[in-house]
Protein backbone atom coordinates (compact mmCIF):
# COMPACT_ATOMS: atom_id res chain seq x y z
CA UNK A 1 0.00 0.00 0.00
CA UNK A 2 1.46 3.52 -0.96
CA UNK A 3 1.89 6.44 1.73
CA UNK A 4 1.06 9.60 0.72
CA UNK A 5 2.18 12.90 2.61
CA UNK A 6 0.36 16.19 2.44
CA UNK A 7 2.22 19.20 2.66
CA UNK A 8 1.21 22.74 3.21
CA UNK A 9 2.82 25.68 1.35
CA UNK A 10 1.66 29.16 2.53
CA UNK A 11 0.47 29.97 -1.18
CA UNK A 12 -1.79 27.31 -2.12
CA UNK A 13 -5.26 26.84 0.01
CA UNK A 14 -5.06 22.92 0.57
CA UNK A 15 -8.18 20.99 -0.39
CA UNK A 16 -8.43 17.15 0.59
CA UNK A 17 -10.22 15.49 -2.26
CA UNK A 18 -12.20 12.50 -1.71
CA UNK A 19 -9.94 9.57 -3.07
CA UNK A 20 -7.27 11.03 -0.15
CA UNK A 21 -10.03 10.49 2.80
CA UNK A 22 -10.67 7.01 1.18
CA UNK A 23 -7.05 6.66 1.44
CA UNK A 24 -6.59 7.76 4.84
CA UNK A 25 -9.61 5.81 6.32
CA UNK A 26 -7.82 2.58 4.37
CA UNK A 27 -4.59 3.59 6.02
CA UNK A 28 -6.10 3.45 9.62
CA UNK A 29 -8.53 0.78 8.56
CA UNK A 30 -11.38 2.00 9.10
CA UNK A 31 -14.70 1.56 7.38
CA UNK A 32 -16.09 5.02 6.36
CA UNK A 33 -19.73 5.59 4.68
CA UNK A 34 -19.91 8.14 1.78
CA UNK A 35 -21.46 10.37 4.62
CA UNK A 36 -18.33 10.14 6.92
CA UNK A 37 -15.94 10.82 3.78
CA UNK A 38 -18.33 13.82 2.99
CA UNK A 39 -18.21 15.08 6.69
CA UNK A 40 -14.49 14.31 7.20
CA UNK A 41 -13.83 15.76 3.87
CA UNK A 42 -15.78 19.14 4.93
CA UNK A 43 -13.66 18.87 8.37
CA UNK A 44 -9.94 18.15 7.65
CA UNK A 45 -10.22 21.34 4.59
CA UNK A 46 -11.54 23.15 7.21
CA UNK A 47 -8.65 22.47 9.75
CA UNK A 48 -6.39 23.11 6.41
CA UNK A 49 -7.84 26.42 5.98
CA UNK A 50 -7.56 27.22 9.65
CA UNK A 51 -3.71 26.53 9.30
CA UNK A 52 -3.00 27.91 6.05
CA UNK A 53 -4.67 31.33 7.47
CA UNK A 54 -2.40 31.17 10.60
CA UNK A 55 0.52 30.52 8.57
CA UNK A 56 -0.29 33.62 6.56
CA UNK A 57 -0.31 35.99 9.25
CA UNK A 58 2.98 34.68 10.88
CA UNK A 59 5.73 35.51 9.05
CA UNK A 60 9.62 36.03 9.24
CA UNK A 61 9.26 38.47 12.17
CA UNK A 62 6.81 36.07 14.10
CA UNK A 63 8.52 33.75 16.42
CA UNK A 64 7.23 30.50 16.71
CA UNK A 65 6.15 29.28 20.17
CA UNK A 66 3.66 26.69 21.96
CA UNK A 67 2.42 28.95 24.50
CA UNK A 68 2.07 32.63 24.05
CA UNK A 69 2.94 33.06 27.74
CA UNK A 70 6.41 33.00 29.02
CA UNK A 71 6.66 29.17 31.03
CA UNK A 72 8.51 31.57 33.36
CA UNK A 73 5.22 33.11 34.81
CA UNK A 74 4.39 29.82 35.75
CA UNK A 75 7.49 28.35 38.29
CA UNK A 76 8.06 29.71 42.08
CA UNK A 77 11.44 29.54 43.43
CA UNK A 78 12.34 26.36 44.55
CA UNK A 79 12.56 26.69 48.30
CA UNK A 80 13.75 23.77 50.70
CA UNK A 81 11.04 22.74 54.26
CA UNK A 82 11.16 20.68 56.37
CA UNK A 83 9.27 17.27 55.66
CA UNK A 84 6.29 16.42 57.84
CA UNK A 85 7.62 13.40 60.03
CA UNK A 86 5.56 10.19 59.30
CA UNK A 87 3.60 10.55 62.26
CA UNK A 88 2.54 13.84 61.63
CA UNK A 89 1.81 12.64 57.91
CA UNK A 90 -0.02 9.83 58.98
CA UNK A 91 -2.09 11.94 62.01
CA UNK A 92 -4.79 12.78 59.46
CA UNK A 93 -5.42 9.44 58.26
CA UNK A 94 -9.05 7.71 58.63
CA UNK A 95 -6.41 4.55 59.31
CA UNK A 96 -2.89 3.13 58.96
CA UNK A 97 -0.97 0.32 59.95
CA UNK A 98 3.02 -0.25 60.66
CA UNK A 99 3.66 3.33 59.57
CA UNK A 100 1.49 3.48 56.09
CA UNK A 101 -2.17 4.80 54.88
CA UNK A 102 -4.41 1.99 54.99
CA UNK A 103 -7.08 2.43 52.28
CA UNK A 104 -10.01 0.19 50.52
CA UNK A 105 -8.78 -2.63 48.27
CA UNK A 106 -10.16 -1.35 44.80
CA UNK A 107 -9.08 -4.20 42.70
CA UNK A 108 -9.62 -7.69 42.87
CA UNK A 109 -7.07 -10.35 44.01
Amino acid sequence: MRCRVRTLRLSIMPTFTREEIEHLGELAQIALTNDEITRLQGELNAVADAIAQVQEVAGEDVKPTANPVPLEAYLRPDVPATPLKQEEALSGAPKSESGMFVAPQILGE
